[in-house]
């Protein structure tokens, strides 16, 4: 991926998917773009919780949430060229539904804002709905 590649997906398209992604989480968790480390590198995605008050919340898991998720290079390399646009629309519409696939393989908990380990990589994720 190319430099003007990862800042557009950075700028245009990141804060999209953070919208999208806390419309459909608990509006105690936090959703947050973070740049990608060097020009080439994509930004990825956090979703984190406050750290728990003990007893505060009945937790399934021993963890506070802190997920991050990324997005493939050449998937991403997709969405901007012709049909990108419709194809992320497909993508934000059915965040839900992923989202609730990625708990279940990776452990973590949206509802009670935890997960099985300390933090949780998302990663290589493509944009099919």
């Amino acid at each position: 991926m190319n430099r003007e590649q990862a800042h557009r997906f950075e700028t245009e398209i990141m804060p999209r998917i953070a919208e999208g992604v806390a419309r459909v989480v608990d509006q105690k968790l936090r959703v947050e773009v973070v740049p990608g480390g060097n020009p080439r590198e994509p930004a990825r995605l956090r979703v984190s919780a406050p750290p728990s008050d003990d007893g505060a919340r009945s937790r399934r898991y021993p963890f506070d949430m802190n997920v991050f998720l990324t997005w493939d290079d050449e998937e991403i390399e997709r969405l901007l060229h012709p049909g990108g646009e419709a194809r992320l629309q497909r993508y934000l519409d059915a965040l839900g539904d992923k989202l609730r696939a990625w708990q279940d393989a990776r452990e973590v908990d949206v509802p009670t804002r935890s997960q099985a380990e300390p933090s949780v990589l998302l990663g290589g994720l493509d944009f099919e709905a």
